[in-house]
């Protein structure tokens, strides 16, 4: 399946046809996942269904050039990370599959970018370079085309002003906002907004004390006199993102699957309702690896939705939306 025919599927066939096709070009033109394949005797002559496909846990990234076929990446995205640590490194040979893969889950989720206005306070990812999430972020202000849209980093003043004048005008806003930079706002403003959805990335990246989804959004919806508290589900090493329009329920866009492994066997599958490690099928990670093993835990629900549930102990706590039990 060409690239931009993903973006296209509407059945489960649909998908589970992508996503063996994919795993096949994977396969031959990615060496360190075929070597990881060959290692766990998985090639595609004996694959026959999805749940039969290795996924590669997503430290590779971390140690390993990422790449399918060849060519010159355009950009190589990287994680945030402690000083000194090890990071990630996401070697993006088309930015254009990037770009209409958020462009599309956004417009998916919440419909034309046009009619919004885009307010970012993402202090952490600013401050450095190669983040995906400004790279995006950026591209839907430009997108939304509205005056007012921008990034915030230190300027809260300027940030409140301008929602309270967009609040008058009943103007639809996302602000969108790492954890801790929206608790500082909430402490520091009280706000009623009506016309604006509020989404945090998670993450503390080090600022304060981790806290679970409930504790924070419970802090966030009364400080921003929301219903509910949006989010986004992405990372480094994928090029979709999932979102959650309350409690924590995260959907796929269709050429986006999650599925559960056991935490004690990462080769078996967990049933509906149990938690496990978050295994994630992208398809516009075409160019890298559709099949990775992420180091969150969770639990998928009969309709395809999935809870982030923490992460594994001996993972760095680092990424979107990570909160920790």
């Amino acid at each position: 399946m060409a690239n931009q025919s993903i973006f296209n599927i509407a059945t489960t066939e649909e998908f589970e046809s992508a996503t063996m096709e994919t795993f096949q070009f994977q396969y031959q033109n990615n060496e360190v996942y075929r070597l990881f394949c060959d290692y766990l005797e998985k090639s595609p002559n004996i694959i026959s269904k999805i749940e039969d496909i290795p996924f590669l846990p997503i430290s590779f990234f971390k140690t390993h050039p990422i790449i399918s076929g060849i060519g010159q990446a355009e950009t190589v995205f990287t994680s945030s990370g402690t000083t000194g640590s090890q990071t990630s490194k996401h070697q993006v040979l088309d930015l254009n599959l990037y770009e209409e893969s958020f462009l599309k889950g956004f417009e998916l989720f919440y419909g034309d970018i046009s009619d919004y206005c885009i307010l970012a306070l993402l202090p952490s990812y600013l401050e450095r370079n190669g983040s995906s999430l400004i790279y995006m972020v950026d591209r839907l202000i430009k997108e939304s085309k509205h005056e007012a849209s921008g990034f915030y980093l230190k300027d809260l003043t300027s940030l409140v002003s301008n929602l309270s004048s967009l609040e008058k005008k009943s103007q639809k806003t996302l602000l969108i906002g790492v954890s801790f930079a929206l608790l500082d706002l909430v402490e520091e403003y009280g706000l009623s907004l009506e016309h604006t959805i509020v989404m945090e990335t998670g993450g503390m990246k080090g600022r304060r004390k981790e806290l679970i989804r409930e504790e924070l959004h419970e802090i966030l919806t009364k400080g921003f006199g929301v219903r509910q508290i949006h989010s986004e589900y992405g990372m480094t090493e994928l090029l979709s993102q999932a979102y959650s329009s309350g409690k924590g329920i995260f959907k796929t866009p269709p050429w986006m699957k999650i599925l559960i492994r056991d935490t004690e066997d990462p080769l078996s599958y967990q049933t509906i309702g149990k938690t496990g490690g978050i295994n994630v099928i992208d398809l516009a990670n075409r160019d890298s690896c559709s099949f990775i093993a992420t180091q969150d835990l969770g639990k998928l629900h009969s309709d395809g939705s999935f809870e982030i549930l923490g992460r594994f102990d001996h993972s760095d706590v680092r990424g979107c939306n990570l909160m920790v039990l």
